[in-house]
C-alpha cells in the first residue's frame, strides 16, 4: 500500500526532545531561559549602539547589527517552542508550526554563513586594503551584499523545507529532537530519502564549506599583510580587530559542519540534539559577549553609557 506525505498535513508532530529524562528537561529548562534572555539582551544592545552612536555607522558595524538581528531571529525561531515543550507534557507542534520553524531557522542559519564570509571579506578589505577601503565597501556595496546573503538563503531553505515536508511518513509523527530539522525530519520517512540527502549535502558543501574557504582564504591575506606591519602595536592592534570574527567563525562553522556534511541515515539522534542546541541557542548568545569583550569600540561606548546613567 502507498503512502503519502500530506497524511500528517492537517495534523502535528510530537517532538520527543529529552522527554525520557525529566531532570535533564528542568535543566535545559532552566539553561535555555537564562540563554534566550541574555541572547534577546545582548544582541538587541549591539543593534542599538550600532544604530545610536555616528562614530560606530561603519562597514564593520553594519554586518554586525545584521548579524545581530539574525542571532535574534534564529533564537527565538526555536528557543520559545522548546521552553514550552519542556515545561509542558505536551511535546507537540503543528505541522504549520513545523513548517514554519523548519524554514525560518534554516533560512537564518544559511544567511549566517553568508554573513561571516562577507565579514571577513570586510576585514581583508580592511587591513590590506586600507587606502582604497571606503571606496571598496560603499554604503551601497554593503547592502548589496547582505541583501544577496538574505535572499539567496531564504530561496534555498524555501527548496529544502518543500522536499522534506512532501516526504512520505506514513503516520510518524514522532521527531526524535528539540525543533523541527531537516535530519530528524528525513528520519521520518518511509520511502529512499538519498536524493534529498545529496540535495542537503550539495547545499551543505555551497553554504558551508565554499564561505569557509572564503573566510580562510581572506584570513591568509590579513595574515601576510598584519606580518608586514613593522610596529609591533599595529600588528597587535590589526589581528585584534579579527579575533571576535575568527571566534565566531569557529563556534558557528565547527558545530554546522559536523552537524551537516554527514548524511542524514548516518544522524546520531543524541549527538544531534546536543550540536542543534549548541548553534541555535549557545552560539548567538555568545556572539554579542564575544564582540563586546574584544571590541574596544562598543566596550567604551557601553562604558561610558553606564556611566552617564549612574551620573
Amino acid at each position: 500500500m502507498q503512502c503519502y506525505g500530506n497524511q500528517s498535513s492537517l495534523g502535528e508532530f510530537i517532538l520527543l526532545g529529552v522527554s525520557d529524562r525529566p531532570q535533564l528537561e528542568l535543566l535545559l529548562f532552566v539553561l535555555i531561559l537564562i540563554s534566550y534572555t541574555i541572547t534577546l539582551l545582548g544582541n538587541t544592545t549591539i543593534i542599538l549602539v550600532s544604530s545610536l552612536d555616528p562614530h560606530l555607522h561603519t562597514p564593520m558595524y553594519f554586518f554586525l547589527s545584521n548579524l545581530s538581528f539574525l542571532d535574534l531571529c534564529y533564537t527565538t525561531s526555536v528557543g520559545p517552542q522548546m521552553l514550552l515543550n519542556f515545561h509542558s507534557t505536551q511535546k507537540s507542534i503543528s505541522w504549520a508550526g513545523c513548517v514554519a520553524q523548519l524554514y525560518i531557522s534554516l533560512s537564518l542559519g544559511l544567511t549566517e554563513c553568508l554573513l561571516l564570509a562577507i565579514m571577513a571579506y570586510d576585514r581583508y578589505a580592511a587591513i590590506c586594503q586600507p587606502l582604497r577601503y571606503t571606496a571598496i565597501m560603499s554604503h551601497r556595496f554593503c547592502l548589496q551584499l547582505a541583501a544577496t546573503a538574505w535572499l539567496c538563503s531564504f530561496g534555498n531553505s524555501m527548496l529544502h523545507t518543500i522536499r522534506t515536508m512532501r516526504l512520505p511518513r506514513c503516520g510518524q509523527n514522532q521527531i526524535d529532537n528539540l525543533f523541527c530539522e531537516i535530519p530528524a525530519l528525513l528520519k521520518l520517512a518511509c520511502v529512499d530519502t538519498s536524493a534529498n540527502e545529496a540535495e542537503v549535502l550539495a547545499s551543505s558543501v555551497i553554504f558551508l564549506l565554499v564561505p569557509l574557504g572564503f573566510i580562510l582564504m581572506s584570513y591568509g591575506y590579513i595574515g601576510a599583510a598584519v606580518l608586514k606591519i613593522r610596529s609591533a602595536k599595529g600588528r597587535i592592534k590589526a589581528f585584534n580587530t579579527c579575533t571576535s570574527h575568527l571566534a565566531v567563525v569557529s563556534l558557528f562553522y565547527g558545530t554546522g559542519i559536523s552537524m551537516y556534511l554527514q548524511p542524514p541515515s548516518s544522524y546520531s539522534q543524541h549527538r544531534g540534539k546536543i550540536v542543534s542546541l549548541f548553534y541555535t541557542m549557545v552560539t548567538p548568545m555568545l556572539n554579542p559577549i564575544i564582540y563586546t569583550l574584544r571590541n574596544k569600540e562598543v566596550h567604551g561606548k557601553l562604558s561610558w553609557e553606564k556611566h552617564s546613567t549612574l551620573m
